[in-house]
């Protein structure tokens, strides 16, 4: 059986892959963090905050793993509560303000589904950003550096350009949980990897995602300086077509974009 979804979902999980401070340590020129949310408290499973990459100052959105356990604690595993959502949010109204662009660098496993959570209202944060994404007046690049989980992964992920680096895979939902649900087993994750087609190559045949970002021959986690110029090279270049655009073009083509995935039939 062809394994290469699940492959990859292995590779984007690999405990030395680059998080997004490893990126934003290499790209992002005299990066400022900024925190929490202004409702409830600061989430550490998301970074914000503004620097430069090139010439140009952006708003940085990341999610963020930890490598021990501690700081995985500390980061809840990279799954964001409602508070994280709200403080992406923030920032990017922050550059629209500004009239800076936004980079978001996606890597969650999904948007943590504790009881605490979904009292304070997850799936209501979510949906706003989504709802806010669509119409935020500035460019938004969105690049999936690892694990696209579900809803976790959409919260940050609606922009103008979707660019996914070669071994990273985005999907509705993890194959094992797919395979518990279908198979109420997580044997069959690796038949649920190739069914769901979250790669980047089927996701780029699909049209959902804009751009693949290669790797170096190994994986992203071989060489961080060599994959950090790779990101930083496709965004600025990305961004530099998206200003050519008035910002009502901008909004239309973007919300144009989403409108064309997937497809419908009205029965009478």
């Amino acid at each position: 059986m062809d394994n290469k979804g699940w492959e990859k979902v292995q590779l984007a999980r690999h405990p030395k892959r680059p998080y997004t401070l490893d990126y934003i340590e290499r790209i992002v020129k005299d990066f400022k963090e900024l925190h929490g949310d202004r409702f409830f408290g600061d989430d550490e499973a998301i970074i914000t905050g503004f620097g430069k990459i090139g010439n140009e100052t952006f708003a940085v959105i990341g999610q963020q793993k930890g490598r021990s356990t501690k700081e995985n604690i500390r980061r809840n595993f990279g799954m964001p509560n409602p508070e994280g959502y709200r403080k992406a949010l923030r920032i990017m109204k922050l550059a629209a303000k500004f009239k800076k662009p936004v980079l978001t660098l996606i890597d969650t496993p999904g948007a943590f589904p504790g009881i605490g959570a979904e009292e304070r209202g997850q799936a209501e944060a979510i949906a706003k950003n989504l709802f806010e994404m669509a119409v935020l007046p500035v460019p938004i690049i969105c690049v999936i550096i690892g694990e696209g989980a579900s809803g976790g992964a959409l919260g940050i992920g609606v922009g103008d350009r979707l660019l996914m680096l070669e071994n990273s895979w985005f999907s509705v939902i993890s194959p094992e949980s797919c395979s518990s649900i279908l198979w109420r087993t997580w044997d069959k994750k690796e038949i649920a990897a190739k069914a769901l087609k979250l790669t980047a190559e089927d996701l780029l045949e699909q049209k959902i995602i804009d751009e693949i970002v290669k790797e170096p021959t190994d994986g992203a986690h071989e060489n961080y300086d060599e994959i950090a110029r790779t990101v930083k090279e496709r965004v600025l270049d990305n961004l530099k077509e998206l200003k050519k655009l008035s910002t009502d073009k901008l909004i239309e083509k973007r919300i144009e974009k989403y409108s064309k995935i997937g497809f419908y039939e009205e029965q009478t």
